[in-house]
């Protein structure tokens, strides 16, 4: 832990700059963007998940940067899952400085670019396009490079994005790659659970009081972790995505598993560690490890539906229940809260991130 004092200046953000604030204006828009996508693209998600059980591939290819990254790690979970076939996440340098890329000729690639505008992205999907793949874009803007280049485009109809940061749209990316998990199994049950998510998402919205709670608790650390596991795997990426771009926070993510190999040597009195634990299916491991955080002295945030699960913590951010396969969804909303309160609580403005800009072309 640091007092902080020596890097930040901590102050009162304008109240002019409080009353804007696109990025808490585009979470409280998540449930609905989510709800407009469930309605008016389900046709074409059933239409590209068809297509694509045609086309039979072999693997799946997933090519993406930043939150669109951590949005294509849920769908390595998802469609390994769901649809039984092998997700791996693109290596983008192979294609444009190796000059070297993989074959792709029986592969499902998907690209997925809030802007749709990078070019290491959009040259992804022109080489599996080339060599005879089939390609999907997932994009907000469908005349984007990205969307041109590729067979198939599934818009994410989030309206514009103000803030830096990405919110809404990172979570529309989920809710895409969710319907064409749905969509490819044809299992109703699954698209049931799809049309309700926007109600978990609205109640998910509920949390930022216990967020900003815990961004107290955090608000002198310049270290922390963010641990995850599962489908719940992209979401520690995110978050430690959200607090790094708004809080300049070093903030690691792990899956539960790969903590416990070697970074819990980390671990002293004090140390900050936001713990993502929804669902099932890591009910155990979960419990164990915040009880030796516990024992260890750790500062524990924890996110979770369950009551006993969130006794553990210093502070617990409950959330509402849904389907584990689901989850990412709804548990990525607390750690945006917790990213934005953190960031007011230093003084910085979470709309102007220092040196980054909306949209970032890579190669």
């Amino acid at each position: 832990m640091s007092d902080g004092e020596a890097f930040y200046e901590f102050r009162e953000i304008p109240q002019e700059v409080r009353q804007r604030m696109w990025v808490e204006e585009e979470i409280r828009q998540q449930p609905e963007v989510a709800d407009r996508l469930l309605r008016e693209g389900w046709p074409e998600a059933e239409r590209i998940a068809a297509e694509a059980r045609r086309f039979q591939p072999a693997l799946v290819m997933l090519a993406a940067r930043g939150s669109s990254d951590n949005a294509a790690r849920y769908g390595q979970y998802l469609l390994g899952a769901f649809a039984g076939l092998p997700a791996a996440l693109a290596t983008p340098s192979l294609f444009t400085f190796y000059r070297r890329p993989p074959r792709l000729d029986h592969a499902w690639v998907i690209g997925i670019s809030q802007s749709g505008r990078s070019p290491d992205i959009v040259e992804v999907i022109r080489e599996a396009r080339r060599q005879g793949g089939l390609t999907l874009a997932i994009t907000n803007d469908p005349g984007s490079p990205l969307a041109a280049e590729a067979h198939a485009v599934l818009p994410l109809r989030a309206g514009a994005e103000r803030a830096v940061a990405a919110t809404k749209t990172y979570t529309a990316q989920l809710v895409a790659l969710a319907m064409l998990a749905a969509a490819w199994t044809g299992d109703r049950t699954m698209q049931e659970e799809l049309r309700r998510l926007p109600e978990a998402m609205a109640r998910a919205l509920e949390s930022e009081g216990p967020a900003r709670e815990a961004a107290a608790s955090w608000w002198r650390a310049s270290h922390g972790v963010v641990i995850g596991r599962g489908f719940n795997y992209a979401t520690a990426f995110e978050i430690a995505l959200k607090l790094k771009e708004l809080t300049y926070i070093v903030a690691e993510p792990y899956s539960s598993a790969d903590f416990l190999h070697g970074p819990i040597a980390l671990v002293e009195p004090g140390f900050p560690v936001f713990l993502i634990a929804p669902g099932p299916t890591f009910h155990a491991e979960m419990q164990d490890l915040a009880r030796l955080l516990r024992e260890r002295a750790a500062h524990l945030t924890l996110c979770s539906e369950d009551p006993e699960r969130l006794r553990h913590a210093d502070v617990g951010i409950p959330l509402p229940p849904v389907p584990e396969w689901l989850s990412p969804a709804v548990a990525v909303i607390p750690g945006q809260w917790f990213a934005v309160s953190l960031a007011r609580l230093r003084g910085l403005d979470p709309d102007r991130p220092r040196g980054l800009q909306k949209v970032t072309e890579t190669r």
